[in-house]
């Protein structure tokens, strides 16, 4: 097996226990995170810009003289400096990507009870928000995509996007995607700092609504920490897929598929279920020979030893059972008629239909959103969407008919709770018989 993958049964007696163990993910992040964190929060909250550009100074191998120098204002021209085929690519999968998201705008709607009260609700965008954009050695222009056009399609007024720039250096790709996508700002500037900056605002970062996007530890423990000052799109963990497979799939294939996530991250996690041990056995082979070429081959042997696993079932019916126990972020139905099983799948955040459908291209450019709930919190989460960057307005208008029956109902339950006030206020507009 590549990199002592575990193989379970899921017949076995103890093949419950095997799976929590298999599943169990310690994020918990170290006290002492959290108390850096804290403090560079606190201090950017005090001290703003001047706390904003020391920190940027000492983490990212920069002299910046001022807050000034962290916007980047000409950004839109590294739309001239890219590969044409790299700018083509983003623009194609850009545009795959806002028609999606387009089909997701919420609109406002109003009915009215017969006795003429009309109720409804109002949808309105963010009025600003921020995308936080990894940087340093990776750089992910298809991140920027899928967080910046959801909040354009929803009308959001300004975008304003952080990323790091070690060394004063920021990908053009990164930096057209965001032009592609509709960002309004980008200042350089990365890690728990830029995340207060956001949340707080400073002389020349604005303060925004909502903060989403993906980071490391420092990144996510921010974000967890200004929720409820601003909103936040999740915490997410390591990356997952989960391939349910009948055995009639290229292994080769499937094998690459796995590695697709398992390269990620060491943390990763990459699951195969199938009813067919010997086509088990295949992928195994598959990937012990594709693993020795692969750039990043010792980040997937990691994540495969540590965290990955083939699993024999009984049938597909089976695999679907343990997929919805999984709940992962990304599930290929590698089987015949894949379609028909859909309505078993309960817990997903995407799901890829069919043997030609590889999670890959739901990364980049088929549409849907790639920021997808991890850690089983498919369970109750969505994908990242334009309804995260709308919000939902309720709307009352009685009239008199109306707020005499509301009243007299009203004024009935504000006593049995105990609040004399809204019982008088709601009965005031009780028309006596």
């Amino acid at each position: 097996m590549p990199a002592d993958m575990r193989v379970l049964d899921a017949e076995a007696d103890d093949f419950e226990l095997a799976l929590e163990a298999l599943l169990r993910y310690d994020d918990a992040h170290s006290s002492n995170i959290e108390d850096t964190v804290r403090t560079i929060l606190d201090t950017v909250r005090s001290r703003g810009d001047q706390a904003l550009v020391a920190y940027t100074n000492e983490f990212d191998r920069r002299t910046v003289g001022g807050a000034a120098d962290l916007e980047l204002r000409d950004f839109h021209l590294a739309r001239e400096r890219l590969e044409p085929d790299l700018l083509s690519a983003l623009e194609r999968a850009a545009a795959r990507i806002r028609v999606y998201h387009e089909k997701q705008r919420m609109q406002s709607w109003e009915f009215q009870d017969p006795d003429g009260t009309s109720l409804g609700q109002q949808i309105t965008p963010l009025e600003r928000v921020g995308i936080y954009v990894p940087g340093g050695k990776a750089a992910y222009p298809s991140s920027v995509l899928m967080n910046a056009i959801p909040a354009n399609v929803a009308g959001v007024s300004e975008i304003v996007m952080v990323v790091p720039a070690p060394d004063d250096q920021v990908e053009d790709a990164v930096l057209a995607a965001a032009s592609i996508a509709g960002v309004d700002r980008i200042f350089t500037v990365g890690g728990a700092q830029a995340i207060a900056a956001l949340a707080y605002g400073t002389d020349s970062v604005p303060a925004v609504d909502k903060i989403v996007g993906p980071g490391n530890i420092y990144v996510a423990t921010a974000k967890s920490l200004v929720f409820g000052k601003v909103g936040i799109d999740m915490i997410a963990g390591p990356s997952e897929i989960l391939v349910i497979c009948d055995g009639a799939t290229d292994p080769s294939w499937i094998a690459m598929d796995l590695f697709s996530q398992a390269e990620h991250d060491e943390q990763a996690q990459a699951i195969l279920i199938s009813p067919d041990a010997a086509f088990l056995e295949r992928v195994s082979d598959a990937m012990n020979n594709l693993l020795r070429d692969l750039p990043r081959k010792e980040i997937v042997a990691k994540s495969l030893s540590s965290r990955g696993a083939l699993i024999k079932v009984r049938d597909i019916d089976q695999a679907i059972a343990i997929s919805n126990r999984v709940a992962p972020e990304h599930l290929e139905l590698s089987v015949a008629n894949a379609r028909s099983y859909l309505p078993r799948v309960r817990h997903a955040g995407a799901v890829f239909l069919g043997r030609y459908t590889a999670e890959a291209l739901g990364d980049y450019c088929a549409g849907p959103n790639h920021v997808l709930p991890t850690s089983g919190t498919a369970r109750f989460s969505s994908p990242l969407g334009v309804y995260d960057f709308q919000k939902r307005t309720s709307i009352i208008e009685c009239s008199v008919e109306g707020a005499s029956t509301l009243g007299g109902i009203a004024t009935v339950l504000a006593q049995a709770e105990g609040l004399t006030a809204h019982a008088r206020s709601a009965h005031y507009r009780v028309e006596e018989s």
